[in-house]
C-alpha cells in the first residue's frame, strides 16, 4: 500500500500543488533548507526524524525539483548537501503563509515557541506572505528573515537558490 496519493495528474491546480508541497514532513525538510540547514544529519537531528522519512522526503523534493544537491568535503570523504532550486525558493510564499496563519490562529505551547516572517529590508514583522504589509516590497528569500524563537534571539535570514553553473566543481544535480 503506498504512504501517500499521488496528485499530480489532477485537474485542480490545488491538489497539483498540495502534492508536492502538502506532506508535514516535506515542509519541515524545506523550512530546514531555507534555514541553511542542508545537511542530511542535521536535518535528521533538527527534525527528530527517522533516516527512511527523511530519505524518502529529501527524495520527493529532489524529482519534484524543489531541490537540488551539492557536493562538500567531510574530512577525506564527497559527500552531499540538499541546496534550493529557484522552484524551491518560489514555495517561500507557502511556507510563510503557513507560519503567519499558525501564529495568528494557532496557540503555541509556550512563549518561545513563535516564529515570525521579518522583511529584512525595512526590519519590520509582516502580517503578508508575499509582501511586506509595513513598506510594500515583494517578499524573496533574499529579503525575509524567520524569526524563529526556538533557534535564536534575533531573525535568521533564509538561504537562496545558488546561481547553477556549468563547472563540474561547483555542478548542482536535480
Amino acid at each position: 500500500m503506498p504512504l501517500r496519493s499521488d496528485w499530480s495528474a489532477r485537474t485542480c491546480s490545488l491538489a497539483r500543488g498540495l502534492d508536492v508541497l502538502g506532506d508535514p514532513w516535506g515542509s519541515l525538510v524545506l523550512r530546514e533548507i531555507f534555514f541553511g540547514n542542508g545537511r542530511f544529519d542535521a536535518i535528521k537531528q533538527r527534525l527528530e526524524v527517522a533516516d527512511n522519512v527523511l530519505s524518502k522526503r529529501l527524495g520527493w523534493l529532489l524529482e519534484a525539483g524543489l531541490l537540488a544537491q551539492r557536493p562538500y568535503q567531510d574530512g577525506a570523504r564527497t559527500r552531499q548537501e540538499y541546496v534550493l532550486t529557484p522552484k524551491g525558493e518560489d514555495a517561500l510564499p507557502v511556507l510563510n503563509a503557513i507560519i503567519i496563519w499558525a501564529e495568528k490562529h494557532l496557540n503555541a505551547p509556550n512563549e518561545v515557541s513563535h516564529m515570525r516572517v521579518i522583511h529584512t529590508d525595512c526590519g519590520q514583522v509582516t502580517a503578508s506572505a508575499d509582501t511586506c504589509t509595513h513598506c510594500g516590497v515583494q517578499l524573496t528569500a533574499a529579503n525575509t528573515s524567520w524569526h524563529s524563537f526556538t533557534r535564536s534571539d534575533h531573525p535568521l535570514p533564509l538561504a537562496v537558490a545558488p546561481a547553477l553553473t556549468t563547472s563540474p566543481e561547483t555542478e548542482i544535480s536535480a
